[in-house]
């Protein structure tokens, strides 16, 4: 983690609740971290989804609800601090449309094509195949710091 993300967090923390952990996960949505931080710090981009598989091939635990994160822009410096409000265990066939849209990025159709896309690729890394029944960790979040 580099200054920039640490100075944010302690700055958060201490205008906040200075008891949150001085720790927190920081990271980039997705393909085009740029555009994503502008949905969510917009507050267009109210939901995320990621392969639940890839945290168990990490030894990750699942995201949970009042976790605090740091959103990244493409280079690496902090844009907002979002707080999970709900986490989901859905196949990904079986995402409804209402959640597909609040990830913000455009219509269900949009929704799909891309998160396929993604979703092979990023499991094509670790020698996994896509599958159309692929279990997602879906995240409603809101922004909490910008």
């Amino acid at each position: 983690m580099n200054k920039e993300i640490i100075n944010y967090w302690d700055e958060f923390r201490k205008s906040q609740d200075p008891t949150l952990p001085v720790e927190v996960e920081a990271f980039q949505f997705g393909a085009d971290a740029d555009w994503l931080a502008e949905l969510v710090m917009d507050g267009k981009k109210t939901a995320t989804c990621s392969a639940h598989v890839l945290y168990e091939l990490e030894g990750e635990a699942i995201p949970h609800v009042g976790q605090y994160n740091i959103v990244l822009n493409s280079k690496e410096m902090p844009v907002a601090v979002i707080r999970i409000t709900d986490v989901s265990l859905v196949p990904m066939n079986e995402v409804p449309e209402e959640f597909a849209l609040a990830e913000g990025e455009g219509d269900y159709d949009y929704w799909w094509t891309a998160h396929k896309q993604f979703f092979s690729q990023e499991l094509e890394v670790h020698g996994l195949s896509y599958a159309e029944n692929l279990l997602l960790v879906c995240e409603r979040v809101e922004v909490v710091y910008k």
